[in-house]
This record gives structure tokens, sequence and C-alpha cells, in this order.
């Protein structure tokens, strides 16, 4: 007979979150205090299957506390999986900090945990849906959107590069992706890269010359937007499959407004060099077929 956990509904809580035991999973409900890590805020709750579970860990904290670690399966979690190992221990969802004088209670629920813990293996499929949202957010040399179907990244006079501005907005749908990388916003080089189907070689290695990614700056695309938003992603490539029955949607006809604001920023580029006589009119032929 299958271990179930023996106090279900029984809730162990500690700074910034609260766990809420189940017969089939473990609730987690993060804060929205000022305080709470905003990747706490920003994620909310997640339900996470016993079976997404690789280990349960009890060990000493900082400064009297104890810290109770459900550690997931790798490729379990769409959210870590995107994270690659990057998020500081502070913003890992996956760590309860109690209080010392609750080690006891604490012991308790992992020992529950472990009972419930299978043979070590790599899950093939994500075990946990990946968040909600949000499904777009702004970064250093553009803003990128997801509706479920299609990545769009729309450039930023001020950050993108002239590579960027030559390949001209972009829109990527998902079974058209193999893998999401993505950089942390907190180190150098922090980036969301979509990686084409394909040989790696054919994107640019940085980057800011790469018109499948977006960098990150300080105070752009910071990690409670831009993870999870790379988790959703992902969760949509992996599950993605060939649907040649389904039609393709039209463009969006585009805001002429816009149009006249990027074909005049292109004559800027083109005074200043960047582009040659052939490369603007090229996409300002582009631009106005737009509208």
């Amino acid at each position: 007979m299958a271990h179930t956990m023996s106090r279900m509904g029984d809730v162990l809580a500690g700074f910034h979150a609260a766990w809420e035991f189940d017969s089939d999973s473990v609730l987690i409900r993060f804060e929205r205090g000022i305080r709470t890590p905003k990747l706490f805020q920003a994620l909310g709750e997640r339900r996470i299957p016993h079976e997404a579970l690789a280990a349960v860990t009890l060990t000493p904290g900082k400064r009297g506390t104890v810290v109770l670690h459900a550690v997931p399966r790798p490729g379990a979690d769409p959210l870590m999986a995107a994270a690659a190992g990057q998020l500081k221990d502070s913003s890992d969802p996956y760590r309860l900090v109690l209080p010392a004088e609750r080690e006891v209670l604490a012991e308790y629920y992992a020992d529950e945990l472990r009972a419930l813990v299978g043979p070590a293996f790599d899950a093939d499929e994500f075990l946990v849906p990946a968040p909600e949202g949000p499904l777009q957010f702004k970064a250093y040399d553009g803003k990128a959107s997801f509706d479920g179907r299609t990545v769009s990244y729309r450039w930023f006079w001020t950050g993108a590069s002239s590579a960027k501005w030559k390949a001209g907005d972009q829109s990527f749908a998902v079974g058209d992706l193999a893998d999401v990388e993505w950089r942390s916003p907190e180190v150098f080089d922090g980036h969301l890269r979509l990686l084409h189907r394909g040989p790696a070689a054919a994107q640019p290695a940085q980057a800011d010359q790469d018109p499948a990614a977006v960098v990150f700056g300080l105070g752009y695309g910071p990690v409670h937007e831009s993870l999870p938003f790379a988790a959703a992603v992902l969760e949509a490539v992996r599950s993605s499959g060939p649907s040649p029955a389904e039609a393709p949607r039209p463009p969006a006809r585009r805001d002429p407004a816009d149009i006249a604001d990027r074909i005049r920023h292109l004559g800027e580029l083109h005074q200043a060099g960047l582009l040659t006589d052939t490369e603007f009119t090229s996409k300002k032929a582009e631009l106005l077929a737009e509208l």
C-alpha cells in the first residue's frame, strides 16, 4: 500500500511561506508582505506533486532557523529548469525557513515526505505547471510578450543594437523553438534567449546581437518577471508538437503612428551610417507593408 501523509491538510508556516500537506501533493502558499522576495509574491502559490520530489532535507539555517528543503527532480519543474541553478537560496521556492523551535515539527513533516519520495530518476516531462504569468516584461533593449503560442519582441530605440533594428521586431512560434536560455539579470550578461531548432551556430554568440534574445540590465527584466516568463515559454516549447492542420493566423495590423515612428528612427540610423541605402529602403518597405 502506498504511503500517504498521516496528517493530510496540516499546514507548516515559516518565513514568507506556508506549506499545506495533502495526500498527493504539497501546496506552497507565499506571503505578499513587503519583505517577501518578489519572486515568491509573483508566484503566489504552487502545488508540487509528491512524484516531482527527489529528496527532502532539514538543515540548520542562519540566525536561529532551520531550513526544510524539498528538492525537485531534474526536469520536473519548468521554473527550476529555466533557472538552471541560478536562483539564490533566499529566492528558492522549494526552501521553507522556520524558527529553530519548530525543528521537531519540521522533522516530522520531512520524514513524512521522505517516505513518499520514490527511486531516483530524471523526469521526462514537467510534473509541476509553469507559472501563469506574467506574460510580458520589459528588458533593456525591448519588450517581450507571450500569448501561449508565440513569443514576440518589440525593440526599444534606446537599447536595441543596430543588428536588432535591422532585423526588425520578432515573433517566434513555440513549435519552431528547441529550448529557452535564461541568464539571471543579477549577473553580468543577463538575457533571455530563444534557441531555434537546428544548428546552434546559426545564432550570434552575443545576446545583444541576437534577434532571438532580449538583454537585461539594472532594473530591466528582474528575476520575478523574466523567470516565470521563461518557464511558461519553456513549458510550451517542451509540450508543443507539429500541428499542420492548424491554419496560421493573419498578422495583426500595426498602428500607423507606430510605423511612422519606426520609419523616422530608421532614417536616423541611415543618416548616422548604421544602415546602407539598400537596408533603409528594404526595411522602410517592410514597415509600410504592415499598414
